[in-house]
């Protein structure tokens, strides 16, 4: 009988965990029903700092996410879609020691030198997409996905989708 409760348990933290972390901010008093077809801001996409492949890549899955929500691009949008992003190297430490020592407890040993020191350093990425009231030329909703950039050319698709496909499934604001 444990082993029952104990697998949805594991399925449940294993289905939980996404490599992408995402946050979404709005205005409270704009209405999102009526915005049905979008453009991308090319003055401001112009200005992100990323190669112009990676820049492919967001505006590939952003029309991919906004056309599964039902939405078409417009010469004549109802919104203006930007995107902006943020880097930065990543370095853990991590230092594991063993043996038993005399006042200092288990881990650490001025008799006893062992264990090992480890140093992971990798990029962390930051994707932000703005939507903008065409009309109004006012920011309306923004979206934020945190995670780990990789550099192999081969998972780079996937892992673009994945940060836009997260932060865009906040997109309509769900109002309490």
């Amino acid at each position: 009988m444990k082993k029952v409760a104990f697998i949805p348990v594991l399925f449940l933290i294993l289905t939980s965990c996404s490599s992408v972390r995402v946050n979404s901010d709005y205005d409270k008093k704009v209405d999102f029903t009526p915005f049905k077809t979008y453009a991308f801001l090319k003055s401001g996409i112009d200005k992100v700092e990323i190669s112009d492949l990676d820049k492919k890549r967001i505006l590939h899955a952003i029309d991919d996410a906004m056309a599964s929500k039902g939405f078409t691009k417009s010469e004549s949008p109802d919104l203006l879609i930007n995107f902006f992003t943020k880097e930065r190297e990543q370095v853990d430490v991590n230092q594991f020691n063993a043996g038993w020592g005399y006042g200092w407890g288990y881990g650490w040993n001025p008799y006893f030198w062992g264990g090992r020191t480890t140093v992971n350093r990798y990029t962390e990425g930051t994707l932000y997409i703005d939507l903008i009231d065409a009309k109004k030329k006012e920011l309306i909703w923004q979206g934020e996905g945190e995670g780990v950039l990789t550099k192999d050319t081969n998972k780079k698709d996937e892992v673009i989708k994945e940060f836009v496909t997260k932060i865009l499934e906040q997109y309509p604001p769900q109002k309490k």
